[in-house]
């Protein structure tokens, strides 16, 4: 997002007004070619505070949460959905939105529930260089997103 002081309620206010076009809450694969290579910017609902994430292709997002740092940030797609997962596999916690576009704006509702958790837009590239200097760190994956052909541990 370009003027990070743009207050949440003049989003909300653009995605319940306007051109009266409803969202268009996109599938598994629209969300990858929206969020693949560029940054999404933003902010959360009920505490109006900023996100800006650049979404790397070998799952990384760089960038910030809140004003803090990404250190271990990563995100994957589902068939309906983007899911964000932080830390060791021991203590990782891991959250799942859907996404709803209306024209520029994309709206990610917690899975599940449905409630709005934030609202943002996507500017190509890494727009703020959230990648220049930002630490090494590997995506392991969610299991939800492994290869059908990928062997998984059974009980």
């Amino acid at each position: 997002m370009r003027n990070p002081t743009l207050p949440f309620v003049l989003l909300a206010v653009l995605a319940t007004s306007g051109t009266g076009q409803a969202a268009e809450r996109l599938d598994g694969e629209a969300i990858r070619k929206a969020f693949e290579g560029n940054t999404v910017a933003g902010r959360y609902a009920g505490t109006n505070r900023p996100f800006s994430e650049h979404y790397h292709p070998d799952g990384r997002a760089t960038g910030h949460n809140r004003g803090v740092p990404n250190t271990d940030a990563c995100w994957t797609i589902t068939a309906d959905s983007v899911c964000y997962y932080y830390g060791p596999r021991e203590t990782r916690r891991t959250y799942c939105f859907t996404v709803e576009r209306s024209e520029r704006l994309y709206i990610l509702r917690r899975q599940p529930g449905g409630e709005i958790n934030a609202m943002g837009t996507v500017a190509a590239g890494d727009t703020e260089g959230a990648s220049a200097g930002a630490p090494a760190w590997n995506c392991d994956g969610l299991i939800s997103a492994a290869p059908p052909s990928a062997r998984l541990a059974r009980r």
